[in-house]
């Protein structure tokens, strides 16, 4: 069926739910699990009056998000082992989420991508936006979505 499922997370409780299916498919079809985090880069403002932040405390703070996505990751690739899946992580920076999904289920050579929705309708999906409809309308792979 599948030989690599690439499952996005942002830590939300929902999406653990969908890396709980993800790893649940991963075992039922012997397929390697890749969980992939998106972390973003630091906004840069150069409006006037804000204080910029120096080079070396702005790589201090992506290097604390990069981190602490990489303990996410690592926790994944534990829960998995224990269901006989092999899995990896992969942390990605950017700031467009979709894409780098998308991206990285292309070079990672994913079958298929689970990820969660939120189910947001009218206007909190206007103003909050949806990743996941992002990869669906884009994503020439199947994607999965769990809510």
């Amino acid at each position: 069926m599948y030989t690599r499922i690439l499952v996005a997370t942002d830590g939300s409780p929902l999406s653990k739910k969908a890396i709980g299916s993800a790893i649940d498919l991963a075992a039922l079809s012997g397929a390697e699990l890749i969980a992939v985090k998106v972390t973003p880069r630091y906004p840069q403002s150069y409006f006037e009056g804000s204080l910029p932040l120096n080079p070396s405390e702005i790589a201090k703070i992506e290097k604390q998000w990069t981190d602490d996505a990489q303990k996410t990751l690592n926790a994944i690739v534990k829960l998995a082992a224990k269901q006989g899946v092999k899995a990896k992580g992969v942390v990605v920076r950017s700031d467009i989420v979709s894409e780098a999904i998308i991206a990285t289920a292309k070079k990672q050579k994913a079958d298929v991508i689970v990820m969660a929705s939120h189910g947001r309708r009218g206007i909190k999906r206007l103003l909050l936006g949806s990743e996941t409809q992002q990869v669906l309308t884009h994503s020439h792979l199947p994607v999965l979505v769990l809510r």
